[in-house]
């Protein structure tokens, strides 16, 4: 689908993401999905109807107005799980499988990781931690992380 630009984005009474495009279609219950979530999670998008199929695809919706940019944020949110690890405080041993206690950005937890190859490299030194349950964890940038926290990662890199 070509990108198409849309003419309004709001919500309904219900609180429901409404979506008017150029050609006057109005799309009710539409979900934002992003294009790129690991890789590029600030890149484009697709809005999908309530039918399951896309109805709207956004190049950048950097380019949008604000309004439209955090109500489209909230919707996200309430779609994705991503807790992004902000420190690892502890490791009960350096081989596999291992359990990892760990500051997020949603507070602390516990995860174990099974197995070296649960750490994705996404790029840019950013890594996915996939733990025994399926969550995955996101590291923004390795190299931002505190010393010890580098230390213990390198260990299973």
């Amino acid at each position: 689908m070509t990108a198409v630009r849309p003419e309004a984005l709001g919500r309904d009474d219900h609180g429901r993401l409404v979506l008017r495009l150029v050609d006057g279609s109005v799309h009710v219950g539409c979900v934002p999905v992003r294009a790129f979530p690991l890789s590029a999670p600030d890149a484009a998008l697709s809005l999908v109807g309530a039918d399951g199929h896309e109805v709207c695809w956004i190049d950048d919706p950097r380019a949008l107005p604000a309004e439209w940019r955090r109500i489209l944020d909230e919707e996200l949110a309430l779609r994705e799980f991503a807790p992004r690890i902000e420190r690892i405080t502890a490791v009960d041993t350096f081989a596999t499988p291992s359990t990892w206690s760990v500051d997020t950005d949603r507070g602390p937890t516990t995860l174990v990781l099974k197995a070296e190859e649960d750490i994705r490299r996404l790029g840019e030194g950013a890594l996915l931690v996939t733990d025994g349950r399926g969550i995955g964890f996101r590291i923004a940038d390795r190299f931002a992380l505190d010393r010890r926290s580098r230390a213990i990662l390198e260990r299973f890199l």
